[in-house]
């Protein structure tokens, strides 16, 4: 019994409609571990906008080409072809239930373009379809706090294994040998990014972009923040917590 109760939790889980999750914070936060935790429990998908670029560029969509072409002189895609990737990916059935997003919104106005296409995408296509008002989630926004110090440590304390990919942290995670790989012996490495010059422009291009999108979220009371200098294990529990309770009444029946 006590089996079959846990199959039907897990059932319920990955059942449960909890609508797009955006997660927030500067490199270093642990958006990236926590994206799987989520994708994982409730087995929605993780879509991220780097990969999306990339693949309407390999398959030489229309987008894609108009993307490619603005790279090759070197500049940024704009706002408006990035929309036109994201909802093309959006409307698609296999995030019906939900996803998380990685890498947007990036900017308050990516937010608030966002919003505007699930109104009228999701939210208004469902009540047209029922006389009851739609029951889609809107956006669960999650941001994660790490205090700066803990940042540095973080992001320039890792190493990585140039041969088997296992990945360390000298101040968290240290190797049993210092700068050497446990399993092959491999001299560890520093990814570029992670070197101190480095984080430093990235954390600086978080504070004058990306807070903004935070600022956003927040003024519409929509903002909920965790203290991520704690144990992974503990912040995933919030978040699961912070979803579980978004959309209670979703839980469909194994």
């Amino acid at each position: 019994m006590a089996n079959e109760t846990v199959a039907n939790e897990s059932a319920n889980e990955t059942a449960q409609i909890i609508g797009p999750v955006i997660l927030l914070g500067p490199p270093g936060a642990g958006k990236g571990t926590q994206a799987k935790q989520i994708v994982d429990r409730y087995g929605v998908l993780q879509i991220s906008t780097g990969d999306l670029l990339r693949d309407h560029v390999g398959r030489g969509t229309e987008l894609g080409l108009k993307a490619k072409a603005i790279m090759a002189r070197g500049e940024l895609v704009p706002d408006e072809l990035m929309y036109g990737i994201v909802a093309t990916r959006l409307r698609e059935a296999d995030c019906q239930r939900g996803y998380v997003l990685d890498g947007f919104p990036r900017t308050a106005a990516q937010a608030g373009w966002l919003d505007v296409f699930l109104e009228k995408e999701v939210f208004e296509k469902c009540s047209e379809k029922s006389s009851e008002k739609s029951e889609k989630c809107p956006p669960i926004v999650i941001q994660l706090l790490v205090d700066y110090n803990q940042l540095l440590l973080r992001l320039t304390g890792r190493r990585s294994c140039p041969t088997c990919g296992r990945l360390y942290n000298i101040h968290f995670q240290p190797p049993l040998v210092n700068e050497l790989c446990d399993v092959d012996g491999s001299k560890l490495v520093i990814r570029e990014d992670d070197r101190e010059e480095v984080i430093s422009g990235r954390l600086a291009a978080y504070e004058s972009q990306t807070r903004r999108v935070a600022d956003y979220y927040r003024a519409q009371r929509r903002l909920v923040a965790i203290n991520a200098d704690r144990p992974m294990e503990e912040v995933t529990a919030q978040i699961f917590g912070v979803i579980d309770s978004h959309c209670p009444g979703e839980r469909q029946s194994a």
